[in-house]
């Protein structure tokens, strides 16, 4: 990665973690809208998102935030697709959760096996189907430290390279360009997807996905590093 787009993302992630005080939820602080991100969700209804399969969102928004649960679809999604970007948002979950958010999801009605999944799920650990790891991939580094309450995943996209980070701490990263095998890892373990990862779309939708569980997101922010 060139010096200079190294530095830009840095600055962009570190503005938008650094001033979380500056902006009710679901706004964008003075800081962000100069760095050029976008609000992805208005607090206030499901404007811009729907399920992935074509129909409109069932549920309903509770405390200003959105909720796959029951939606009608597999994901809700962002009507926008997006390539290089570094995407933020708030998520609170039950005691019993499994969820995701999913990223460069190429064909809706297959999200599985054309994006890529950074869990949300009760189960903390260093797994690949722990909170914050990508999805049957790459398993958090170390145990994401997390709150009780609201806790905070930003993923980073740019070319081959996708990072997951929670509250701040970057736990999972991968360089796709590395998975060259349908069905394996490159350290020979199998994982579920039936093609090759670095021939995984590097364009496409935000998924927010309902996999049985309540869950609620807000403060859902994106920085397009294609625009800039």
């Amino acid at each position: 990665m060139p010096h200079k787009t190294a530095w830009m993302i840095g600055a962009a992630l570190a503005a938008v973690l650094a001033q979380p005080t500056l902006a009710a939820d679901n706004q964008l602080t003075p800081q962000e809208k100069a760095a050029g991100w976008q609000l992805l969700f208005n607090g206030k209804d499901y404007s811009g998102w729907r399920c992935n399969n074509g129909r409109t969102i069932a549920s309903k928004i509770e405390n200003d935030s959105l909720v796959p649960y029951k939606s009608g679809g597999y994901l809700i999604i962002h009507e926008k697709e997006f390539g290089d970007f570094i995407l933020t948002c708030d998520v609170k979950m039950d005691a019993e959760c499994n969820s995701g958010v999913f990223v460069r999801v190429g064909n809706p009605m297959d999200p599985v096996q054309t994006g890529f999944e950074v869990q949300v799920a009760s189960e903390i650990g260093t797994g690949k189907h722990d909170f914050g790891a990508l999805y049957d991939l790459v398993g958090p580094t170390k145990t994401p430290r997390l709150s009780a309450d609201w806790n905070t995943i930003t993923v980073t996209c740019k070319g081959p390279h996708i990072t997951a980070a929670v509250n701040g701490e970057t736990v999972a990263e991968l360089n796709c360009d590395e998975w060259t095998v349908p069905h394996r890892c490159p350290d020979g373990s199998r994982n579920k997807f039936s093609r090759a990862i670095k021939d995984f779309p590097r364009k496409g939708y935000i998924g927010l996905q309902d996999h049985g569980h309540k869950v609620w997101f807000k403060n859902v922010k994106i920085l397009d590093l294609v625009a800039k």
